[in-house]
């Protein structure tokens, strides 16, 4: 209580910061009334909410469940952070323990883990040093011994996305399917936004963006970044059997979308559209689907195949299809560097540039 006034509780993972809020109010000198103060603490954790994506903050929120029930289990406290609570637990992560049927994880998930307690720990007003010996001494023998190389997704080219098309149907879901896999490829886009997508600008929906349709040009897709807004731009295909603005349009009319989320739940009878907006989830199904079903890299086994694709595979795809100068590339995809572009390219033909040959032997 301060002034007199009573300090309205705060609850939730995202709102550690939000204390120092309601001091500088008082120390302003000002006293508002306790539910303008209410009304001010409710605006301001909401925007310190929408500062990380809900999935991030979902998967934040299971990194402090888990670390918070292993010290259950192990009799330590949560809080403080301790740096040799903190090394043992990455050491049982890395570990695993077969009697208690809890399984190892790969440095990379520990390594997220790390990350997401660190976030958990700023917002509760406590800093963790990833620098402390306890730390990081065990994270690096964690890696020396259990690292392996990264298991990237297939990328999906474009031969691949005519073939995984054509095991669509004609009906109102194989429209909208069609029409979700034209246009995450085209784009590069990641599930989430293609999900995210509304139909026209809504400036009070909770989406990830809209789209724009320009007669004989394409699509204009804009999107919420992490930090800015960028846009993308998705021209006619040679076909209509692939051109991803023709598959949006048919969708959009089919499907009877005028508002809202572009990208809807159908019902099962495949003749009734939901209101409801389709899954992240839905993206990544659909792809690995498409693609097994198209008969996608069946120079593998069927067991290694189920492995290789997910939503990711299309944004790869495009990346590792688009015969083009690089930066318009990047510019598509929206990433800040080359080599983060060059990290989503995927070749096949490995050995296409011969560098012996080229420096003559």
């Amino acid at each position: 209580m301060k002034n007199g006034q009573p300090t309205p509780e705060i609850h939730g993972p995202a709102d550690g910061d939000l204390p120092d809020i309601v001091d500088l109010v008082m120390e302003m000198g000002s006293s508002p009334s306790p539910a303008r103060l209410e009304a001010l603490v409710e605006t301001a954790t909401g925007y310190a909410k929408a500062a990380s994506s809900e999935n991030t903050q979902n998967a934040y929120a299971k990194d402090w469940r888990h670390f918070a029930s292993w010290c259950r289990r192990e009799g330590f406290d949560p809080l403080p952070p301790s740096s040799q609570v903190i090394g043992l637990y990455i050491s049982a992560c890395a570990a695993g323990d077969p009697k208690r049927g809890l399984p190892s994880f790969s440095v990379a998930t520990i390594e997220r883990r790390l990350s997401g307690l660190a976030w958990n720990f700023n917002q509760r007003g406590h800093d963790m040093d990833r620098a402390d010996r306890h730390i990081s001494k065990v994270l690096a023998g964690i890696r020396r011994k259990h690292a392996t190389p990264p298991r990237q997704k297939e990328a999906v080219l474009g031969d691949d996305i005519k073939a995984m098309i054509n095991t669509l149907g004609h009906d109102l879901r194989g429209l909208r399917d069609r029409a979700i896999l034209l246009l995450g490829f085209a784009g590069g886009l990641r599930r989430s936004e293609i999900v995210g997508l509304d139909v026209v600008r809504d400036d009070k929906s909770d989406g990830a963006g809209w789209i724009e349709i320009f007669a004989d040009k394409g699509v204009l897709v804009t999107l919420r970044g992490k930090t800015c807004w960028r846009q993308v731009e998705v021209g006619l295909g040679a076909s209509a059997q692939t051109c991803p603005v023709a598959a949006l349009e048919s969708w959009i009319r089919f499907g009877r979308i005028a508002r809202g989320p572009l990208f809807l739940r159908i019902f099962k009878d495949n003749k009734t559209v939901d209101v409801e907006r389709l899954s992240d989830k839905h993206v990544a199904r659909l792809v690995k689907q498409t693609a097994l079903a198209a008969g996608v890299r069946s120079d593998l086994p069927e067991g290694e195949r189920a492995l290789l694709f997910s939503g990711h595979s299309l944004r790869a795809g495009l990346a590792s299809s688009a015969d083009i100068e690089e930066r318009y590339v990047q510019k598509q995809l929206g990433h800040a560097s080359a080599e983060m572009t060059r990290k989503h390219q995927r070749r096949r033909d490995l050995f296409r540039t011969n560098l012996t040959k080229a420096s003559g032997l």
